[in-house]
C-alpha cells in the first residue's frame, strides 16, 4: 500500500485530482439543489411506457452490437490462432500465411483501441442519430475485443488434439471443430455473455453521444434538470444491469 502510493501520488499531481472541491460550500448547494429533484421518481404512465420502450431498445443495442462483434470477431480469431497454421506445424510459418496472420492480429488492435465512444461519434455524423450508431460502434470495438480473447483462449488450450488431426490430413475447419472447440467451447461462451453483459452498459453510455436508447433519454433530461425523470432511469438501468448480471452468472454455472 505505501509503494501503491508512492507511485500514484505524481500521477495524481499530473490530473490534478481535487476531489475535496466538492465538499466546498458552492459545490454542496448545487449538489444538493440537483439531488432533491430526484425524488420522487416519475411514475406517471406516459413516461414509464416511453421508458419501456427505451430500456427495451438499450437490450436490442447491445445483442444486435454483440451478434455483429461475434460474425466479425470468429473469422478474425481463428485466421490469428497459430495452432491451425498447417505450416506452423514443422516449426517457423511460411511467409503468407505469417503475414496474414499478422494483419489479422492489426485490425483487432485498430478496432479495440478505439473506444466505442469514439466509433459511436464518428458513425453518428455517418448514419445521423439513433440506434444504428450504438449498434456499429459496439459492433467494431467488441469485435476486436472478442477476436482478440478467442484467440488467446484457443492458444492456451490444449492443442494436441489439433496438431493430430492437422498432421493426420484433416482440414482447418475440422481441426478447429472437433480439436480446440469442445474443449474451449465453455470458456469461450462464458466470455460472449460477459461481454454481452459489458454491452448493455456501452450501449446506455453511447445514448449521450445520440446513439439511441434510455441514455439519450437520460441526457436530454438531465440537461432539462428534470431529476425524477433522471432517478427514474436510473433506478431502471440498475435493474437493468442487475438482470444482466444474473443471466450471466446463471449462465456461466450451467455450462461450468
Amino acid at each position: 500500500m505505501i509503494a501503491a502510493l508512492v507511485l500514484s501520488w505524481p500521477m495524481l499531481q499530473l490530473t490534478e485530482f481535487t476531489p475535496w472541491v466538492i465538499f466546498e460550500p458552492s459545490s454542496l448547494k448545487y449538489t444538493t439543489r440537483f439531488l432533491a429533484g430526484f425524488f420522487p421518481p416519475k411514475t406517471d404512465s406516459e413516461f414509464l411506457a416511453m421508458l419501456l420502450r427505451e430500456t427495451w431498445r438499450t437490450v436490442a443495442i447491445a445483442t444486435s452490437g454483440i451478434a455483429l462483434a461475434f460474425v466479425l470477431a470468429v473469422p478474425l480469431a481463428l485466421i490469428s490462432v497459430r495452432v491451425l497454421s498447417i505450416s506452423g506445424l514443422t516449426g517457423r510459418m511460411n511467409a503468407l500465411p505469417a503475414v496474414v496472420r499478422f494483419t489479422a492480429r492489426a485490425v483487432m488492435i485498430v478496432l479495440r483501441s478505439i473506444p466505442e465512444l469514439i466509433w459511436a461519434l464518428v458513425f453518428v455524423r455517418v448514419v445521423g442519430l439513433g440506434p444504428t450508431a450504438g449498434v456499429l460502434a459496439i459492433a467494431l470495438t467488441y469485435g476486436g475485443m472478442l477476436g482478440k480473447v478467442y484467440a488467446e483462449i484457443l492458444e492456451s488450450g490444449d492443442n494436441h488434439a489439433t496438431k493430430a488431426l492437422l498432421q493426420n490430413g484433416a482440414g482447418r475447419l475440422q481441426s478447429f471443430f472437433y480439436g480446440l472447440l469442445p474443449q474451449n467451447a465453455a470458456e469461450l461462451t462464458s466470455y460472449t455473455v460477459y461481454r454481452w453483459e459489458c454491452a448493455i452498459r456501452s450501449s446506455a453510455v453511447l445514448g449521450f453521444v445520440g446513439a439511441g436508447g434510455i441514455g439519450q433519454q437520460m441526457e436530454v433530461s438531465m440537461k432539462m434538470f428534470n431529476g425524477s425523470e433522471v432517478s427514474a432511469m436510473l433506478i431502471v438501468f440498475m435493474a437493468l444491469v442487475w438482470l444482466a448480471d444474473y443471466v450471466s452468472a446463471w449462465l456461466r454455472r450451467a455450462l461450468a
